[in-house]
């Protein structure tokens, strides 16, 4: 497993990390007792850092990483968490001070811990970013212990680009996958020259690029896989990425000849560190064998120009039109 600074932090983590949303909500049940496993599955094959929310299952998450974390030894990874979320209504004003420490105080409880390695905006309203005070808090809480560093989440690329023009802001997430390619058309050289990690969420289009989804295939109710194709609980890019699910079966049978002896998931996974602006790609596992298939993407040999070549060629045709100015 390789590592990379993560940006201007001074740590350095794997380069294949662990999403623990599913482990906490909105992908179906997840028996507590497999999502332990998967996280120590995942630190055993080297994984150093782990990114959830305090909104995945209501703490739920961030109680299952202290609860992994309790039962190990050894150098504790790197783990990033995120606030905004619990709002009723995403709105500027409720980035207070008051608001930010008591989210903040809350995680530090669920993860069990005195300082939070990293927090992040979650997708907060994109006239955050013209509020520099919101900012000026976040630095706050580091000065006063709360947080080592903060970065953002976001859901647009005009967010990003405007996010790091805050020297505080550490690390930005943001969807980036084969059918979520426009992040490295300007993003990623301008976050690169100012040291800003670039955490790669959603990558494999919530589970799309795995290959193994068919066109009658079933999702539980409490997976959001069911009930946000349309965005009615919040942003349909975090859903199979915004691409049209019909659409991203068509174009995964296009990309399946080009994968070889790796698993599809796996494959997507190696895509994406073939961008060196990429400092982490994140995804998610429910189980031991998810999390140790995960990490094994990190061996896999670098993808051949051709291919890199014919995969941007399949985003350009079948998936650009639904995502790319949108996003």
């Amino acid at each position: 497993m390789r590592v990379k600074e993560f940006g201007r932090t001074g740590r350095r983590v794997s380069e294949i990390g662990f999403g623990a949303w599913a482990i906490g909500a909105s992908w179906g049940h997840v028996d507590e007792d497999d999502a332990i496993a998967a996280l120590n599955e995942a630190l055993d094959r080297g994984v150093t850092f782990i990114d959830t929310a305090d909104v995945y299952g209501d703490g739920l998450s961030e109680r299952l990483i202290a609860r992994a974390l309790k039962g190990r030894s050894g150098a504790r990874p790197f783990v990033a968490t995120k606030a905004g979320r619990r709002l009723p209504t995403q709105e500027v004003s409720g980035y207070s001070n008051a608001n930010l420490t008591t989210w903040i105080d809350r995680s530090l409880k669920n993860l069990a811990v005195d300082t939070l390695d990293l927090v992040q905006l979650h997708c907060p309203p994109t006239d955050i970013y013209y509020h520099p005070e919101v900012f000026g808090h976040l630095d706050d809480l580091v000065t006063q212990g709360k947080i080592r560093s903060y970065g953002v989440s976001v859901e647009r690329v005009e967010e990003a680009l405007k996010a790091i023009e805050y020297p505080g802001v550490q690390s930005v997430q943001i969807i980036f996958n084969i059918f979520r390619q426009r992040p490295a058309e300007t993003f990623f050289e301008l976050a690169a020259r100012k040291k800003v990690a670039i955490i790669a969420r959603v990558p494999l289009a919530s589970g799309l690029l795995s290959g193994k989804f068919r066109a009658d295939t079933r999702f539980e109710d409490s997976d959001h896989r069911q009930f946000n194709r349309k965005g009615e609980a919040f942003d349909v890019g975090e859903t199979f990425s915004g691409v049209p699910y019909e659409v991203g079966l068509a174009a995964v049978e296009k990309i399946r000849p080009l994968v070889g002896d790796a698993a599809m998931a796996q494959f997507a996974l190696r895509w994406i560190l073939m961008f060196d602006a990429v400092t982490i790609a994140i995804p998610g596992a429910r189980n031991a064998a998810q999390a140790g298939s995960n990490a094994e993407a990190a061996a896999l040999p670098a993808l051949a120009p051709e291919t890199m070549a014919a995969l941007k060629t399949i985003y350009d045709r079948d998936i650009k039109p639904y995502v790319h100015q949108r996003w």
